[in-house]
């Protein structure tokens, strides 16, 4: 394996103008977003009562052992394009690496559309408390594909003025990251503010009008070990999953982070400590107000998931319930621009490699950004708004854990075997018991969850189209494994 490349702050024509609170800020309004504020009827209904905070919890043991595999490949390799560098090094950048790698980005540009849509769908939702017409059908359908090797394929779509809402967001965040990453940087701290003092105000909230009895009323056998229940345990922590992801959007933006060998795994684990927190606090206190059987029906019908305006209705009355919809429609907004920052940097590195499509290469001339990369995961995203926010969180969650995440766990560890000698800023703590935890509970929310086959179906399709675009490149461009030239068109991509 070819010895891998040195950080050097000069390298690129990016912006090194995110230091740590920059870089903490922007991983803590990806983390947060819309997600704990709208997924919790979904995970109650998921467990049939309060149970369901094993989610949480789980969540955040599983994010902090895979942050660590984040933090030391993030420390060790500082560029744009996080798991795409890392996948490519790690397995070899002129064989199995530039297969991996490049199935990386492919999946990336149907995951990173899906997550940027879920953060637009979850504001659109919250809206419709004050709006409730916008959750109103236009049109809905269903469209099943039968696929040989794969299976049936289904998909539930609809149009409603939620839609059409969250198309907008998408559009409204791209407009304001068509600028410089230092004026960014700044953007993201005033979004922050925004988010912590929303949660702030929920705790305080739910902490003064507490009633341990409506918070832990547990339904008869909520602990006994069945087949219910460690399915809904799956699919709570599938959601519990999406809810903490978003700690390693720092690892992204390599190239733009001053001092990454020391900033990135600071970010990473100081966002998972900070946010994991303030979960556990503020659901706890959302259900001590809340009781958990109002949450079911909204939870199985995908609608009316506004539970947080409900809870301040409980205590303040309309007036603070609007308030609150409005600051957590604002911290939905945070996600979707943190989301969209991050994402497109990573087409792009892919495409100054010469391993993806070579207009994701383009920056602009002036503002000096990737925006074709930024413009295409934006449209991708805004086409998926179509889609319910129930069904966007499963397929992203499980197409991100198979085409990446364990793939990237299990490298760390073939990382350390091959090249024991590689200098790492960070080393991960308790080495490779993270990794394995990790890895572990990646699989049990693949696999043990209620139809759980329809997702696994979306990510061997992703994967067997990826696998059939590589090849087609491969042979035209007489690259691994039709040939042993690697493309020379890195060196003459055009910048602009």
């Amino acid at each position: 394996m070819a010895s891998l490349e040195q950080p050097d702050p000069e390298r690129g024509p990016l912006i090194r103008g995110v230091g740590l609170g920059g870089a903490t800020a922007l991983n803590m309004i990806d983390m947060i977003g819309v997600g704990p504020f709208i997924t919790m009827p979904l995970m109650v209904s998921a467990m049939g009562g309060p149970q369901a905070m094993l989610g949480w919890v789980l969540g955040a043991m599983f994010a902090m052992c895979d942050g660590m595999v984040w933090a030391e490949l993030g420390a060790t390799m500082p560029h744009s394009g996080g798991s795409y560098g890392y996948l490519r090094e790690i397995y070899g950048p002129k064989r199995w690496g530039r297969l991996i790698s490049f199935l990386f980005i492919w999946q990336l540009s149907f995951s990173a559309p899906l997550s940027i849509a879920s953060g637009a769908l979850g504001l659109a939702g919250y809206a419709a408390y004050l709006w409730p017409r916008l959750e109103i059908p236009y049109a809905t359908g269903n469209w099943e594909i039968p696929l040989p090797l794969i299976g049936r394929l289904e998909m539930h779509w609809l149009s409603s003025g939620t839609t059409f809402l969250a198309i907008g967001i998408i559009l409204l965040a791209t407009l304001l990251l068509y600028r410089k990453i230092t004026s960014i940087s700044r953007m993201s701290k005033l979004l922050l503010a925004g988010v912590v003092g929303t949660m702030g105000w929920i705790i305080i909230a739910g902490l003064s009008h507490f009633d341990a009895g409506r918070a832990f009323s547990f339904p008869p056998g909520a602990f006994h070990l069945s087949r219910a229940f460690w399915l809904g345990l799956g699919s709570s922590m599938l959601i519990g999953t999406y809810d903490y992801w978003g700690y390693y959007n720092v690892a992204f933006l390599g190239d733009e982070i001053k001092e990454p060998a020391k900033t990135i795994p600071r970010a990473i684990l100081l966002s998972i400590l900070l946010v994991g927190c303030l979960y556990v606090v503020m659901n706890v206190s959302i259900l001590g107000v809340v009781p958990w059987q109002e949450m079911i029906a909204p939870g199985h019908e995908n609608r009316g998931l506004y539970v947080v305006s409900i809870f301040m209705q409980r205590i303040y009355g309309s007036w603070a319930a609007r308030v609150v919809t409005g600051l957590v429609m604002w911290t939905a907004f945070a996600s979707v621009f943190s989301l969209l920052l991050g994402y497109s940097r990573v087409p792009y590195a892919a495409a100054l490699d010469a391993n993806y499509f070579r207009a994701f290469a383009r920056i602009h001339p002036q503002r000096r950004f990737p925006y074709v990369s930024l413009l295409s995961l934006a449209g991708v995203a805004a086409l998926f708004c179509f889609l319910s926010l129930a069904d966007v969180i499963r397929a992203l969650v499980v197409i991100r854990i198979a085409l990446q995440f364990l793939v990237q766990a299990v490298g760390l560890i073939v990382l350390r075997t091959i090249r024991p000698d590689l200098p790492r800023p960070f080393r991960m703590w308790y080495y490779p018991l993270p990794a394995l935890i990790a890895s572990f509970g990646f699989v049990f929310i693949l696999i043990v969850r209620a139809k759980s086959f329809i997702q696994i179906g979306y990510a061997l399709l992703i994967l067997l189209s990826g696998l059939a675009v590589y090849l087609a490149r491969s042979w035209r461009n007489q690259e691994w494994p039709f040939g042993e030239g690697v493309c020379a068109e890195a060196e003459r991509l055009p910048t602009h």
